[in-house]
């Protein structure tokens, strides 16, 4: 047996047969657990003709309601939790940029399951106890620096909680104080990497060995660039402050063949976006997630919006959920052709001259909604560079994607960046009746 399998927790050397029967009794408590102490789960399933006792095996959950974001704010902020206020040992929000934020609570019981699950990532990713851990998620009321921190502690790790920004000041911490992992989005991976070649560091000789990255869709160019430039192994986690935050999946190291979703707590599904229908396994489309061990919050049928397919394992007994592409409310329709960010990301990373940063910017001339690509040049690309990008990625998108698009180069470091990531979409179109 390797070494990385002599590290597997239990859960992890369950057979099929073993994990399923797991799965249906926590289902089974957790329908019940949501039914009898949230009074919008008990709307919801009356409303739809099913009690939790109906759920006799895993297909039958194809039977209850789906929860959506639009719930989780008309219930805004503890109408979803399932325990009393004593029980809160912390809360978490989302920004709410788009409205009305979602807080989520946790008990100390669902702290250490995330604790738990995220050490599991670690693990997955090629950490192990005593490495030091670089955490460069934002701190704060976002899931992604505290989940990434007390996993990292739990699994035996040395933490530096650097959180987001003071770009230069990370660049010195990594070469003083010589973390084998980071935990960052992969956009502020880059932006990190631009920094050491702007002082002058090889970016390859640091002590840096596993990079974990999350919090946004990337892409396999993306990571080829990031294992090049870094000499490390780039490895994705995913997951979504409404169902726990970051360690909900993770892709293992060994395999890099997408991310094995920690089936033992958080129960997959993917179905149709527009119909709601459960697609078999194998097809793409929208993820959707039961939670099987939530005390604070449980979610049933949470629909994610992200946009991927079910696989079955290869490193581990759990399924795995191919990276996400994009996300069902992100795809922009222009001009009648369906277009995703990470579509445009393919094209900005292979253009010589332009950096890996990018923004698309929707407005309407007259009757038609047009798109504007600005991504930012490196630092290096002089005038005639720039405009040779901007003809270049106008080609490859009319080509590719088959749609026309305006492209501006910007000045290195000047699109809008938020917790380490830069906002994908600004849609300025006029709204019509």
């Amino acid at each position: 047996m390797t070494e990385a399998a002599d590290l597997l927790d239990p859960a992890e050397r369950l057979d099929l047969e073993g994990l399923r029967a797991l799965q249906l009794e926590r289902l089974r408590s957790s329908l019940r657990h949501a039914y009898d102490h949230v009074p919008f789960y008990r709307e919801s399933f009356d409303k739809a003709g099913v009690q939790p006792d109906d759920c006799r095996s895993l297909s039958d959950l194809a039977r209850f309601p789906f929860t959506t974001k639009a719930d989780l704010r008309e219930n805004y902020p503890y109408g979803m939790f399932a325990v009393g206020r004593d029980r809160i040992r912390r809360l978490h929000a989302s920004s709410g940029t788009t409205g009305r934020p979602t807080v989520v609570g946790y008990t100390e019981g669902d702290l250490s399951m995330w604790a738990d699950m995220v050490a599991r990532s670690i693990r997955a990713a090629g950490g192990r106890p005593g490495d030091t851990a670089h955490v460069a998620y934002g701190y704060g009321l976002f899931t992604g620096g505290l989940g990434a921190h007390y996993g990292a502690e739990r699994l035996g790790c040395t933490v530096i909680p650097a959180s987001g920004g003071m770009t230069s000041r990370q660049v010195t911490l990594i070469q003083d104080l010589k973390p084998e992992i980071i935990m960052v989005t992969p956009s502020y991976m880059l932006t990190l990497l631009d920094e050491f070649e702007r002082q002058g560091v090889d970016p390859r000789s640091t002590s840096l060995r596993v990079g974990i990255f999350g919090a946004e869709p990337w892409t396999e160019r993306m990571r080829q660039e990031i294992e090049e430039r870094f000499a490390i192994d780039a490895v994705d986690i995913y997951g979504l402050s409404e169902v726990i935050g970051p360690g909900v999946a993770q892709e293992c190291v060994e395999t890099k063949d997408g991310l094995h979703i920690w089936e033992d707590h958080f129960y997959p599904e993917v179905v149709d976006p527009i119909t709601g229908e459960v697609l078999p396994e194998g097809e793409r489309g929208e993820l959707v997630f039961t939670s099987l061990t939530k005390e604070a919050m449980p979610v049933v049928r949470y629909r994610t919006r992200d946009l991927t397919r079910l696989l079955p394992g290869t490193a581990r007994v759990f399924r795995r959920m191919e990276k996400v592409t994009g996300r069902s409310d992100d795809m922009v329709i222009l001009r009648g052709v369906n277009l995703f960010p990470t579509q445009i990301e393919e094209i900005v990373l292979r253009t010589p001259g332009v950096a890996p940063h990018f923004q698309l910017r929707l407005t309407t001339e007259g009757r038609m909604d047009s798109l504007t690509v600005r991504a930012e040049a490196r630092a290096d690309a002089d005038a005639t560079t720039r405009d040779a990008a901007a003809r270049s990625i106008v080609a490859a998108v009319k080509d590719g994607i088959g749609v026309s698009v305006d492209v501006e180069i910007v000045d290195p470091e000047t699109l809008e960046r938020s917790v380490g990531k830069i906002r994908r979409i600004v849609d300025l179109r006029e709204k019509r009746d």
